[in-house]
Order: structure tokens, then C-alpha cells, then sequence
């Protein structure tokens, strides 16, 4: 087995699927790449048995094909360290021998045998679900919702984002119990409807590889696994088991009032507040009078306080509610547009927090914030 590969786009492809590589492997062959060379199509895969991701190049100089699992950190470590040059590897698939050679030097690595690396799983012809979805939209998709996922050992299914497929449309959901996220996109046209939830991992990886995609994604699965169908890469994972909430009836759906606030002046105004406020509960009231929007914050064991006001546009009635300053952060962050939308029923119910204008005419993103007791609270 023999090839010439440009050491910048072997480093780039393998630092793609590298993520995938878990600290602590259940199986030492799984820190390692497999590599497959068949017509000059060099494959290149990543696993961790939960998730599988491969990508591919194309090699214009290869003489003969095969499989080896290579040493994944020595393989990256040492890439890195070289300038844009050719590499050669030979590889000898019987003695497991591997020889790069670069302009000034050579190295020497031994591999394992590809038979060992675990299979691929493979879906259900007979049962899997197939759509499609353009990679920008999936991308937004994932961005504006992996944040709200939870970790619970105990739920599961709470740990990972919901894709909730209809024929009309695509809806992402997440949510740990204090806040949740909404994503609907529409216009979409879907053969056969379905659902699953996306572990975080796979989440994760999908939305570090999607900037670069331009092609719209084919997304298939199953009762156990889905598979993202990229143009340079393909990723495999495990499904979360289990029967998600029933979102859309924790959304409160009268909510008569209404708050419009400057998205990057209240997230300011929040980080300053914030530092004043108990470490334990993170407590920050809101305080809504007329056009007037108070942020406050006080700590009474070390008897520290701090309040500042912001111009806002406000229909309803005079009220105060407590958020925890984190999760109202992290929720303004995730917010796209310059203007936000507070819609409150009391201080008792869960808030809801919206663009002030969608992304698209397609596009519904709605986020929801459990409140805090303030009554004694400090």
C-alpha cells in the first residue's frame, strides 16, 4: 500500500473526524484512524462505537490500495509540525510497517490490523426515514439549540437534541428542565414523518463540519442510528432511546405581556448586575414599569447590591420576575437580531423569549425561561 498525499489536506481531513476519539477508549484500536485506499479514494475514518464519522480525498498518486488502522495522536501530532510539502506513505500490510517520507527526513510508525477496527453500523432499509436539509439551515438548527441540552444521568433523552419531523416542516428541540429551545423551520416537503433524538457529541461534530458544506445534507435513520450524508464526510451515531416531553404543552400560551429590549444592552447591563448577585442562586430581578426595565442583583451575606436601568418598549402591566443570570445569558447569546421580545404571563410562569424579527420567513425560533422564586431570595 503506497500514496503521496499533501500533508496540509491529509492534517485537515484527519482533524476533522480527530473529534470523534474519545479520551478513554473501551478498545485501544479506536485511538486509532483507519485508513482504506481503494481507485485512489483515500477513507479515512474515526469512531468511538457510539459515533462513526469517515471523510475522504482524493489521492492523484497511489499505486497500490488496502486498510490500516494508523496511531491517531502521533499521526496529528506529527503533521502539524510540517510546512505544505508531499508526504509518501509505504505501507507494508503484512508486517503492519509504516514509512512517511518528507522532503528532509523520515518517520517510522507501526499500525494494526484493519479487521480489528469495529464495522460501521448499518440501518434498516426496511425502516429508515430519509430527508434532506440544506446545511445552513441544519447548521442554525443545531447552534441555536445544543446549548439548552441537558446533562442528566438519570434522563437521557434529555441530553440530546429532539428532531421532530413532519411533512411540512423540520422542528429541533432542547431543553434540561429550566430552559428550552424551539427551532421550526418550514417549507420543507418530506415524505414520511418520524423523530429521533441526536446525542450532543454527534451534535457537536456536525456543527464544526457544516460551515464548510454547500450541498444540501441527506439525513437517514432508524429505530438505533441516524447518518448525516455530507459531500466530504459521513457520519454514523447512536440514537438516544426513549420517548421525548411533550414540548409544546410546557409553552404558556397566553402571555398579555409584552417586553422589547435591546438584545446586546440587556446582556451587558446583565453581565455587570450579575457579578452582584447571590453565587449559589444567581438570582437577577427584572423590574418592568412603564418604558423601563430594571436589572438588580444583591448578595446579602456580603452585603453587596447593583441595579441599572434600560430604555425598552413594554405592554402590561407593572411586574418583577427573577431569572437565573446564567441561563438568561446564555439565552440572549443563542438570540439572533438587535431587539428581543419578553412574553410574560407572572412571575410564576415560564417566560418567553423571541427574535424580535425570525431569521426567514421559514424560520420560528422561540426560547423558554423558567423563572425564580424572588420572595426572600437574596
Amino acid at each position: 500500500m503506497r500514496f503521496v498525499v499533501s500533508s496540509h489536506d491529509l492534517l485537515q481531513h484527519l482533524q476533522s473526524v480527530s473529534r470523534v476519539i474519545s479520551s478513554k477508549n473501551s478498545l485501544p484500536i479506536l485511538d486509532d484512524f483507519l485508513f482504506h485506499l481503494e481507485d485512489n479514494v483515500l477513507t479515512i475514518t474515526a469512531s468511538d462505537l457510539e459515533t462513526t464519522l469517515v471523510t475522504q480525498m482524493t489521492i492523484d498518486n497511489a499505486d497500490e490500495g488496502g486498510s490500516i488502522a494508523l496511531p491517531a495522536l502521533r499521526l496529528t501530532n506529527t503533521l502539524k509540525e510540517f510546512p505544505e510539502e508531499p508526504l509518501t506513505f509505504d505501507i507494508d500490510l503484512n508486517t503492519l510497517s509504516v514509512e512517511i517520507t518528507a522532503e528532509q527526513g523520515k518517520y517510522n510508525i507501526v499500525g494494526q490490523r484493519a479487521v480489528e477496527y469495529p464495522q460501521v453500523p448499518q440501518l434498516k432499509e426496511e425502516s429508515k426515514t430519509v430527508f434532506k436539509m440544506d446545511p445552513g439551515v441544519l447548521y442554525n438548527g443545531i447552534t441555536r439549540t445544543i446549548f439548552a441540552t441537558a446533562n442528566d444521568e438519570l434522563r437521557p433523552i434529555m441530553n440530546g437534541i429532539f428532531f421532530d419531523i413532519a411533512e411540512d416542516a423540520v422542528t429541533l428541540v432542547a431543553s434540561d428542565a429550566h430552559k428550552l429551545v424551539r427551532y421550526i423551520r418550514k417549507g420543507m416537503s418530506i415524505e414520511k414523518p418520524g423523530s429521533f433524538i441526536l446525542p450532543k457529541k454527534p451534535a457537536s461534530l456536525l456543527r464544526n463540519i457544516l460551515p464548510k458544506e454547500e450541498e444540501e445534507v441527506t439525513i437517514e435513520f432508524d429505530e438505533k442510528n441516524a447518518r448525516f450524508v455530507l459531500s466530504d464526510h459521513v457520519l454514523v451515531c447512536r440514537l438516544v432511546e426513549g420517548s421525548y416531553p411533550s414540548y409544546n404543552s410546557v409553552i404558556p400560551q397566553n402571555n398579555p405581556n409584552k417586553l422589547r429590549v435591546d438584545r446586546m444592552s440587556m446582556m451587558n447591563a446583565l453581565k455587570r448586575v450579575s457579578v452582584f448577585s447571590n453565587q449559589a442562586s444567581n438570582l437577577v430581578r427584572l423590574t418592568i414599569t412603564g418604558n423601563k426595565l430594571t436589572l438588580s442583583a444583591q448578595d446579602l451575606d456580603f452585603s453587596v447590591s447593583a441595579s441599572e436601568w434600560l430604555n425598552c418598549e413594554y405592554e402590561g402591566d407593572d411586574m418583577e420576575i427573577g431569572f437565573k443570570s446564567t441561563f438568561l445569558l446564555e439565552i440572549l447569546a443563542n438570540l439572533p437580531g438587535e431587539e428581543v421580545i419578553f412574553e410574560l404571563a407572572d412571575p410564576t410562569r415560564a417566560g418567553i423569549i423571541l427574535p424580535a424579527e425570525q431569521e426567514s420567513e421559514e424560520d420560528d425560533l422561540l426560547m423558554l425561561l423558567m423563572p425564580m422564586m424572588i420572595g426572600g431570595v437574596s
